[in-house]
């Protein structure tokens, strides 16, 4: 007999203003957010919040499978971008580049990349739902040759 899967519930909640001034409430952290029928420019928008929710999945993944692996880094960064289409409105295409400081080699890079895509709850999520495109760059924290440090941000 096989244990049915439990299944994990979230939830966020939503307040809005006249104007647009929103303000989303996920777990103990208010998210101030732009609610209005025109950008403001400043607030993130939905369009905004969900490349931020496919940035936080591939960095939560990259942290995850870093410890199941093991796979070592010093630090991670990602650049999401969407399109959106205005007939139907919905976005057509996601693309992120990951840039992360490691000595590991290629093929484990490749690895880490392929486990947070096939293993991530939001980029299998999009990726069903328009098309999904990314790239993950290694900068060498120890250049090749050299026993010292590079200075700088990933």
């Amino acid at each position: 007999m096989t244990t049915p899967a439990t299944k994990q519930t979230y939830r966020v909640h939503g307040v809005s203003r006249p104007g647009g001034h929103g303000k989303i409430r996920c777990n103990t952290t208010d998210i101030k957010a732009d609610t209005g029928s025109i950008s403001d420019g400043f607030r993130p928008g939905p369009a905004e919040l969900l490349c931020a929710a496919l940035a936080a999945c591939l960095l939560k993944n990259i942290e995850r499978y870093s410890e199941m692996l093991p796979f070592q880094y010093d630090v991670a960064s990602v650049e999401v971008e969407a399109e959106r289409q205005d007939t139907p409105p919905q976005m057509t295409l996601m693309q992120y580049r990951i840039e992360i400081a490691t000595d590991e080699p290629d093929q484990r890079i490749e690895l880490l990349h392929r486990n947070i895509r096939k293993f991530g709850t939001i980029t299998n999520t999009l990726a069903a739902a328009c098309e999904l495109t990314g790239e993950m760059v290694a900068h060498r924290s120890h250049p090749r040759g050299h026993g010292e440090r590079r200075d700088r941000d990933v």
